[in-house]
């Protein structure tokens, strides 16, 4: 008997965005619970598999000439046992693309799960979208965090949160070779902003702390941000790294896991996360994180990590001073109870069943 089929359809996959991340981790997850997977995206960043559809009108920005083609996107996700909807239908930044998919599933016959990362009132310029998401009999809601569960809930939605998990257990980064790589020196403090270049990720405000810590520090200060820039923000991101105080330096490591080990520290000023991949990926690398409030990450804290704020630099500057690594300690063993990878499975599993779906 061949196993059940799961569709993973989004704007953009394969990325190094969090939405692509965390559904590649969904992807494995799946597996693990015994269904196939294929992938139906407008972008497909990392390469266009055997068993993948590429409809470019989902992209976010499609290119030129990409048609409205609902026969199409409805073949793609024929004979699917269930369709994850990775955020294509909760953040509508395509309107008709996201429009155009919540036709198709209407007419779908088949189960729906709506994984959201992002939802449009949490957006000003998208508040007034009020059929996103969309309510779909057969349909399981999945929200990251119970700010958006609620928010969903307040609008007759009922959804289950399962926050984004990590491998908490990944391949050592390369601290040196990274370091010598970008031209870092040893006797440099290198402060790390793991993000992409968009206004709400606030550079303006990462580059202000790391000038803090340089006032305070005697050894020289580096900001890093991995970048790139999106949503139009290239000019702000040129004028806010001419007019730094500090040297600045702007791109990615092979992987993420050889950033975070060449950083010393890490910044995190976002004004607004659906989670916020970062603050668990600094407490695997057992890296000291300060950020800044967004409404997510009041539950994070809550559930016990200790972070330091982007605005009392003092309080980093002793602790790098004094490191004290029962910190770290503290905030991986939380970590272990809430965001483990290898615990996914099981809370997709618990999900299901809560609308019944224990049989494929």
């Amino acid at each position: 008997m061949s196993a059940p089929v799961a569709v993973v359809c989004s704007f953009r996959l394969g990325g190094t965005d969090g939405v692509s991340v965390e559904a590649a981790k969904w992807e494995w997850a799946l597996h693990e619970l015994g269904l196939s997977t294929r992938r139906v995206a407008g972008e497909l960043t990392d390469g266009i598999g055997p068993d993948d559809a590429w409809v470019p009108f989902l992209a976010i920005d499609p290119a030129p000439g990409a048609r409205a083609e609902p026969d199409v996107l409805a073949a793609a996700l024929a004979g699917a046992d269930l369709v994850v909807v990775e955020n294509l239908c909760s953040l509508p930044l395509n309107e008709a693309a996201s429009r155009m998919t919540a036709d198709v599933l209407e007419r779908h016959r088949g189960r729906v799960l709506f994984h959201h990362h992002d939802l449009p009132w949490e957006r000003p310029r998208l508040a007034h979208l009020h059929e996103f998401p969309p309510r779909r009999p057969d349909s399981l809601h999945i929200t990251i965090n119970d700010h958006a569960r609620v928010g969903l809930l307040e609008r007759g939605i009922d959804a289950v949160t399962i926050r984004n998990a990590f491998d908490l257990h990944p391949p050592p980064g390369d601290r040196a070779g990274t370091r010598a790589s970008f031209g870092f020196s040893d006797a440099e403090t290198v402060v790390l902003q793991p993000t992409r270049a968009i206004p709400r990720k606030d550079v303006g405000r990462a580059i202000e702390f790391a000038e803090q810590l340089q006032e305070r520090l005697p050894s020289r200060v580096r900001y890093w941000i991995t970048g790139p820039a999106e949503d139009g923000y290239g000019p702000e991101l040129d004028r806010l790294l001419a007019t730094a105080s500090i040297p600045v330096t702007v791109g990615r490591a092979p992987r993420a896991a050889d950033a975070y080990a060449a950083a010393d520290v890490l910044v995190f000023p976002s004004n607004w996360e659906g989670f916020g991949n970062p603050v668990i990926e600094s407490v695997v690398a057992r890296r000291p994180l300060a950020v800044a409030h967004y409404p997510a990450l009041d539950e994070l804290v809550g559930l016990g990590l200790q972070l330091f704020s982007v605005d009392d630099p003092s309080a980093l500057v002793a602790w790098l001073e004094h490191p004290d690594d029962e910190r770290f300690d503290a905030n991986l063993t939380v970590a272990r109870e809430h965001f483990d990878l290898s615990d996914l499975p099981r809370r997709i599993a618990a999900a299901f069943a809560t609308v019944g779906w224990d049989q494929w």
